[in-house]
């Protein structure tokens, strides 16, 4: 009998010890595609390739991405939408969330919705993480309506622990133009959140592109060489991979040197395979151990200048 308790108790330890060093688990609002691999499709692929078990909230379902065509457009009215945030506020499970990533949304009013979700999360849990990719516009400019835009500057990310946007999007929410890396920073410092990952940053190296990352601490770009005409949803899973990273407890210059191998790597080998779609199942093993070579580079903060 004693040796069966100890057996219990050693098992009961175990499983205590699994339950505490389980990835949280993370929702991820965003849109649905039926074929391809952006959106919520990209995030949540990742996240659960990496551990972590995902809530998953469309806010709109298309059977493609537009740029490959026009195609129905799924959408859900405002009021169920919202009714649906009261139910994972109220969920009894609530506590397992430690993340929020948002990325598209269909209306200004999905985005409003989020914002309470996300308040409710942070008043339960002040460590809770809510990362904000902007999905809102490129070089072409806005491609969601100006009122959708201005919600989620105005409601999401004053809330975000960190902001993903792109130089485009991130210029749109700063009016103005940013064509250097210190612009860069300086619109990011301007808008708020104590981190933010700007993608399509002014690279260093010929032929290449970055990522700009910039806290409180470090200024740091991630550099790789750009690939010409690459398919959707490349900040959708950098999103994903950066967060999942992070909450991992990775420290953070680490953290974005590899979660930008892992994107580089699965769209240098989804553009050998000519595939108009990133071609995540084929190349999972990229999200957790990538083998791309990134540049990383120290740039001067710009409250580093201030000190001088």
């Amino acid at each position: 009998m004693a040796r069966k308790r100890r057996i219990n108790a050693a098992f009961e330890i175990g499983i205590q010890s699994m339950s505490e060093n389980a990835p949280g688990a993370v929702i991820a609002i965003s849109s649905h595609v039926v074929r391809g691999a952006v959106g919520n499709r990209a995030a949540v692929f990742a996240l659960e390739t990496l551990g972590h078990p995902v809530w998953a909230l469309p806010t709109i379902v298309l059977p493609w991405h537009p740029g490959h065509g026009r195609s129905t457009r799924l959408t859900f009215p405002e009021a169920d939408f919202d009714h649906a945030i009261d139910d994972l506020i109220r969920a009894p499970w609530l506590g397992e969330v430690k993340a929020v990533l948002s990325g598209y949304f269909g209306n200004a009013a999905q985005a409003r919705s989020v914002a309470r979700l996300v308040s409710a999360l942070r008043e339960r849990n002040p460590d809770f993480l809510y990362v904000c990719d902007p999905v809102m516009g490129d070089l072409g400019g806005l491609y969601v309506p100006e009122a959708t835009a201005e919600a989620i500057r105005d409601h999401l990310i004053p809330l975000a622990s960190l902001a993903t946007p792109n130089r485009y999007e991130l210029a749109w929410m700063a009016g103005a133009p940013l064509e250097s890396n210190t612009a860069i920073m300086e619109a990011a410092l301007a808008l708020g959140p104590a981190r933010m990952l700007v993608t399509s940053a002014v690279p260093m190296m010929a032929g290449g592109t970055g990522n700009l990352y910039l806290t409180g601490r470090h200024a740091l770009l991630a550099e790789h060489r750009v690939i010409e005409n690459p398919p959707n949803g490349l900040g959708d899973l950098l999103s994903a991979v950066f967060l999942s990273r992070l909450l991992s407890g990775m420290e953070e210059e680490r953290a974005l040197q590899l979660a930008t191998a892992s994107v580089y790597e699965i769209l240098a080998r989804t553009a050998k395979r000519g595939g108009d779609e990133l071609t995540l199942a084929s190349d999972a093993s990229s999200l957790s151990t990538p083998m791309a070579m990134v540049q990383m580079r120290r740039l001067v903060h710009p409250a580093q200048k201030l000190k001088r």
